[in-house]
C-alpha cells in the first residue's frame, strides 16, 4: 500500500475523500431515486431469470454451447450499460434502458480489459496476497473509464493508476467499508441488499467522479 507521505500529499493537494460522505451520498442517492432502482433492479431480475430459465431449456442439447456462449455475451453488454446507467444517474440524467444493448461497440474492448485485469490481480495474489490487493486498488476504475470517457484498454489502465496514486490506502479502507455494509444487507434476510447494493454503487460512482475530476 501507499505509505502515509503519499497519503499527506494527496490530502494537502485535495485529492483525498471521505469514506463517510461517499457512503452517505450513495445512500441519500438511493432515497431520493428509489423507484428508478426498483425499475432498474426488476429488468436486471428478469432479464437474468429468462437467461436461466433459456440455459436450462437447452441444457444437454445441441445448441447448449451456441447459447452459452450469447448469454456471456448477453451478462458483458449488461454489465457495461449497467455502469453506463449508474453513471448518468449521478450526473442526472434519465433512466435509459436502451444502455443495457446499445453498447456492443464497447464488447470486445471491456472483455479484453476485464481478462488483463483478473489475471494481473490473480497473479498478484499468488504472490502473497498484498500484490493482488494493491493491482485490484490501482487499476480498480479501468471498466468505468472504458464506458465513461471510450477509453482504450492500457489507457484505461494508466488513468486508473493516475486517479488512485496517493489514495489507495483511503480506497482499501473504502472496499473493506462496501463490502461491510453489503455483509450486513446480507444478514438481513437478505432483503437488505436491495439497499445496500444501490448505496454502495452510487457510493462508488461518487468516488469515482471525484478522482476523476482531480485528473481531469
Amino acid at each position: 500500500m501507499e505509505n502515509s507521505a503519499k497519503t499527506e500529499s494527496a490530502k494537502s493537494s485535495g485529492k483525498s475523500f471521505s469514506i463517510s460522505e461517499a457512503i452517505k451520498y450513495g445512500f441519500n442517492f438511493f432515497k431520493t431515486n428509489l423507484v428508478t432502482f426498483i425499475k432498474l433492479g426488476g429488468v436486471l431480475l428478469v432479464i437474468n431469470i429468462l437467461s436461466n430459465m433459456v440455459t436450462e431449456a437447452l441444457k444437454g442439447s445441441a445448441l447448449s454451447l451456441l447459447w452459452g456462449l450469447i448469454s456471456f455475451a448477453i451478462s458483458l453488454l449488461v454489465q457495461i450499460g449497467s455502469i453506463k446507467i449508474v453513471l448518468d444517474l449521478h450526473d442526472k440524467k434519465p433512466l435509459n434502458f436502451s444502455h443495457l444493448y446499445s453498447h456492443s461497440s464497447l464488447l470486445l474492448r471491456y472483455l479484453g480489459a476485464s481478462i488483463l485485469y483478473v489475471i494481473a490481480v490473480g497473479i498478484g495474489f499468488i504472490l502473497l496476497i498484498i500484490p493482488g490487493i494493491y493491482l485490484a486498488i490501482k487499476w480498480q476504475f479501468y471498466s468505468f473509464l472504458i464506458v465513461d470517457k471510450n477509453m482504450g484498454i492500457m489507457d484505461s489502465f494508466k488513468k486508473s493508476s493516475d486517479m488512485t496514486e496517493g489514495v489507495k490506502w483511503q480506497l482499501f479502507l473504502f472496499g473493506l467499508a462496501l463490502i461491510g455494509i453489503n455483509i450486513l444487507g446480507a444478514l438481513v434476510f437478505v432483503v437488505g441488499l436491495i439497499v445496500t447494493i444501490p448505496t454502495t454503487v452510487m457510493a462508488t460512482v461518487y468516488v469515482y467522479k471525484k478522482l476523476l475530476h482531480h485528473h481531469s
